[in-house]
C-alpha cells in the first residue's frame, strides 16, 4: 500500500486521531437487532450502500477487503470528480463490520475514511463514520470551510441510504 497519500495508515481504527488533520467522527442510528447490524455490513463492504446514495464506484474487487483499489466519483460529465483510494483495514467481527479507505495520488483530499456498522448493548444498530483529511488540490483548498459541510450531508445521505438498506 506504498501508493497511499499520507504516512497515518490505520488511523481510523486508533484513538485518538491524527494530529495536523480535520476531523470527523458522525453516528447515525439505522436499526435494531443482529438482522440489520447483517444487512448493513454486506452493504457497507460490497460498496452497495455507496451505489444507492448514487456515488459512483469502481473497485478492483466485489467487497473490501486491505489492498482492494476503490475510485469514488461523485457528479456527471466533465464536473465528475474523483477520487481514488485503497482500504487499508477492515472489520468482520460479532458487533462490528465495515472498513476504511485511505487516499491515493490525485485524491482532492489526502486522509483516511472509515465506515462501519456498529450493533450496541441496547440492540441498536449504529452507522458510524470516522476521518481525518486536509486539502489535497487547490480546489480543496480554495473550498476551505465548505468541505467538512459537504462531508456531513453526504455522511447523512449514505446514513439514509444504509438505514433503507439495513432495514429492507
Amino acid at each position: 500500500m506504498t501508493d497511499l497519500t499520507y504516512p497515518e495508515v490505520g488511523g481510523t481504527a486508533r484513538s485518538p486521531l491524527p494530529p495536523g488533520y480535520h476531523h470527523l467522527h458522525e453516528e447515525l442510528p439505522i436499526g435494531r437487532g443482529r438482522a440489520v447490524l447483517t444487512a448493513a455490513g454486506e452493504a457497507l463492504t460490497t460498496f452497495r450502500m455507496h451505489r444507492a446514495a448514487g456515488t459512483g464506484i469502481r473497485s478492483d474487487a466485489p467487497r473490501a477487503a486491505p489492498g482492494v483499489a476503490v475510485e469514488v466519483s461523485l457528479g456527471v460529465g466533465p464536473l465528475r470528480l474523483r477520487a481514488p483510494c485503497r482500504v487499508v483495514w477492515t472489520a468482520d467481527e460479532a458487533d462490528r463490520i465495515g472498513f476504511a479507505y485511505g487516499t491515493r495520488e490525485g485524491h482532492p483530499e489526502c486522509g483516511e475514511e472509515a465506515f462501519l456498522a456498529e450493533l450496541r448493548a441496547d440492540g441498536t444498530v449504529w452507522f458510524t463514520v470516522t476521518a481525518f483529511s486536509r486539502p489535497a488540490q487547490p480546489l480543496t483548498r480554495l473550498a476551505g470551510p465548505l468541505v467538512p459541510v459537504f462531508q456531513r450531508a453526504y455522511l447523512r445521505r449514505l446514513g439514509r441510504t444504509l438505514r433503507r438498506l439495513a432495514n429492507a
